[in-house]
């Protein structure tokens, strides 16, 4: 067992931290306080590879491997969860059409992806009664001649706005309890048919974009079809297990810039006559905070490591994405603990991690989403991987 990063995940991690400590934290105050989309900052993350980090070099991605994009995303999330879920959420729909794609459509997407050319990829699977059930969706697409028309209803698609590119999920066929009857399309912005909806409200990573969408006789070619006909479950979920180690690098991300900024903030505030960080109390959360950021990070690495190896991954994803996204509840609520009055105040970062945080447990599945697909695979396998 190997703990050292190799030359290529350094590189990555380097080159994403320095991007994040110059360009990304600065700027994250005001972009969150303005609901600001940092278009500047995704083109930045493309001109540095970092939007294709585990697609292949042929395409314009930067063949790093999903370790290195792990790392990728905890760096910016450190900074700033609102960039880190932009930059995860292209990342995902490129590496979607990387492996489902026909080569048609990996030329003409994955290098305007990777390069910010059309600036972001959405995800467009949830619905208003379709959720956490992405079979119950709504959507339809119906075949005309090489034509599909779509119509229906997504809800909260982040960077549903300004995505260049958009895969849509739309029941094609019958349910039949499998998973079957669902098919995936690549839309592009600016299709007649499709409109985009109103912005949602949010209580934190205000900077991304968080839409609804609807298709009113969305019309796309057969040669949008990303995989089979019937067979887009198995390409949303594919995409899922994946983008829980995104969400668990995220929350990894998080825990690290609450744990920092809770230490600056105990060496330098004084109670009783000394540092706040010298009273058992405080120390404690500290040190608590510490175990889990590691804890986290490691269950993160591990599912990412599996991927890269091409080994079965789904339930280290789920158990990376609950601890990651449930310790950062904990941290960022000591964080403002230790901080006391200031820390509920917007003066300090950690109220805004504190808002950033909340949504960690709940898209991309559910802690209790997580729950259900560990104890599937549980029961599946029947003994746990040792």
């Amino acid at each position: 067992m190997d703990f050292e990063l190799d030359d290529t995940q350094r590189a990555i991690q380097d080159t994403a931290r320095a991007f994040a400590r110059e360009r990304v934290a600065p700027a994250a105050a005001e972009n969150d306080r303005l609901r600001r989309f940092p278009a500047d900052l995704i083109r930045g993350l493309g001109e540095l590879g970092l939007l294709a980090v585990n697609v292949p070099a042929a395409y314009g991605g930067s063949e790093a491997g999903a370790v290195a994009y792990a790392l990728a995303i905890m760096e910016i999330a450190a900074a700033d969860c609102a960039t880190a879920v932009t930059m995860a959420v292209t990342n995902m729909v490129g590496e979607l059409v990387a492996r489902f794609g026909t080569e048609e459509q990996k030329r003409r997407h994955l290098p305007r992806l990777a390069a910010a050319e059309v600036l972001a990829g959405a995800f467009a699977l949830s619905e208003p009664q379709a959720g956490s059930d992405a079979a119950a969706m709504r959507t339809r697409a119906v075949r005309r001649g090489d034509r599909w028309v779509i119509d229906g209803a997504k809800q909260w698609i982040t960077s549903g706005d300004v995505a260049g590119v958009l895969v849509v999920w739309a029941r094609t066929g019958p349910a039949d309890g499998g998973g079957g009857g669902v098919t995936a399309f690549l839309v592009e912005q600016g299709t007649p048919g499709l409109q985009v909806g109103r912005h949602e409200d949010k209580l934190g990573i205000r900077a991304s974009s968080t839409v609804a969408l609807s298709f009113d006789g969305c019309e796309v070619p057969d040669s949008a079809r990303l995989g089979e006909v019937g067979q887009g479950l198995r390409v949303a979920f594919a995409a899922l297990d994946g983008g829980r180690i995104g969400i668990a690098s995220q929350a990894t991300g998080t825990i690290r810039a609450a744990l920092d900024a809770s230490v600056r903030y105990a060496r330098d505030r004084q109670a009783f006559g000394v540092p706040i960080a010298e009273h058992q109390a405080v120390a404690f959360m500290l040190a608590d905070m510490a175990v889990e950021h590691d804890t986290a990070r490691l269950l993160a690495l591990r599912a990412a490591a599996l991927k890269e190896a091409g080994r079965p991954f789904t339930r280290e994803a789920s158990m990376a994405k609950l601890w990651a996204s449930e310790a950062a509840q904990r941290a960022v609520g000591r964080a403002v603990q230790i901080h006391g009055g200031v820390g509920y105040t917007e003066d300090f970062p950690v109220a805004r991690y504190f808002r950033d945080a909340r949504v960690q447990t709940i898209y991309e599945g559910t802690s209790e989403i997580q729950r259900l697909v560990i104890a599937r695979e549980l029961l599946k396998d029947g003994a746990s991987r040792g």
